[in-house]
């Protein structure tokens, strides 16, 4: 049955002034993005300026390349946390969270430091570290997919395992380790450059291309931010979800080997802070375009908490007030996502 003329130009008359409310919609949303993102960069303008003045060197080569070496953990445990919540979605209840990603990095530190000092070569011990990873980060995806618990719950279940393993392995004791690899990642360069550095701009690099150039990274995309569509395309939206987490945890993995190295050995607890990772993933969304996480807006997110840290440090104030301002960031950062999704719906 097709509609007559008459019918169909009535259909055509109307669709322009159906479509009005969507269309003023839309570009309330796009206005409010566009102010959120020029705001966005309007803030760590004004914030490095005034370290600038207020903290000697700030800007200063050594300072800068120091920042980046130390930004590298965070970064990498932040790239991990992106794609899972590209692949979950947004919502900070049902969406895509990993919680056990810092601790993740901490057992795995552990898996390495104790290896070595049972013996074992430096690709053994690598290799034992990244299977630690790589089956934390399983466990999440079986909670999350297979048992269909929540993301929030799930990871949170399985960062209190991996801070008993923790503890068990290392007896709530400082491990020291010590092999040629770890020496190579504390004081090996390369053009100047240092491991810690290489390793977050080839990481940066890899998860650019994997995610924002790739039919898998648009597929990723796709599950999270429009799953009925992904569904009906016949994307195996499971896998997807399944393959962010595993490798959230590959990147818990990596993230121990710097973390390794930069303290010689396992330290329980020193680098199980959840919160910048978390503030990294979900303040790059500002950065982006689209109002969207991305890489390159975790990176951006990354290098200015590092940079926040250490103008702080640099005018002694105290580290407590860095977790405060990354508290805030947090609550910002949904407040603001919250509102552009009203404006768009």
């Amino acid at each position: 049955m097709s509609l007559g003329p008459a019918a169909t130009g009535a259909v055509q008359a109307g669709s322009p002034h159906r479509d009005r409310p969507q269309t003023a919609r839309t570009a309330r949303a796009g206005g409010i993005d566009l102010m959120i993102r020029v705001g966005a960069y309007v803030a760590v303008a004004v914030v490095l300026g005034y370290f600038s003045v207020a903290a000697h060197g700030f800007f200063s080569l050594s300072n800068v390349v120091n920042v980046v070496e130390q930004s590298a953990i965070l970064g990498i445990l932040a790239f991990g946390m992106t794609l899972v919540v590209i692949a979950g979605g947004m919502n900070v209840v049902s969406g895509g969270i990993d919680l056990s990603i810092a601790a993740n990095m901490g057992v795995c530190a552990a898996v390495f430091a104790t290896s070595i000092n049972a013996g074992v070569s430096d690709p053994v011990a690598v290799a034992l570290t990244l299977g630690a990873g790589l089956a934390i980060g399983a466990v999440n995806a079986f909670a999350v997919i297979g048992l269909g618990v929540l993301p929030l719950l799930a990871t949170l279940a399985v960062m209190n395992v991996c801070i008993g393993a923790e503890l068990v392995l290392t007896q709530n004791t400082v491990i020291s380790a010590a092999s040629p690899l770890i020496s190579l990642m504390s004081s090996g360069t390369f053009l100047g450059i240092s491991v810690y550095a290489w390793f977050l701009i080839v990481a940066s690099a890899l998860f650019i291309v994997l995610v924002q150039y790739t039919r898998w990274g648009l597929r990723l995309y796709a599950v999270g931010a429009h799953r009925e569509a992904a569904h009906a395309a016949g994307l195996p939206i499971a896998k997807y979800q399944a393959a962010s987490y595993v490798i959230a945890g590959l990147c818990g993995s990596l993230a121990a080997l710097l973390s390794v190295a930069r303290l010689s050995g396992s330290s329980p607890g020193a680098n199980d802070n959840l919160l910048p990772v978390i503030v990294a993933a979900l303040m790059g969304v500002v950065f982006s375009r689209r109002m969207v996480p991305t890489i390159g807006g975790t990176l951006l997110s990354a290098l200015f908490i590092g940079f926040l840290a250490n103008g702080f440090q640099l005018i002694n104030v105290s580290s407590y007030w860095v977790n405060g301002v990354q508290g805030l960031l947090i609550l910002a950062v949904v407040s603001m996502t919250s509102l552009t999704k009203r404006a768009g719906t």
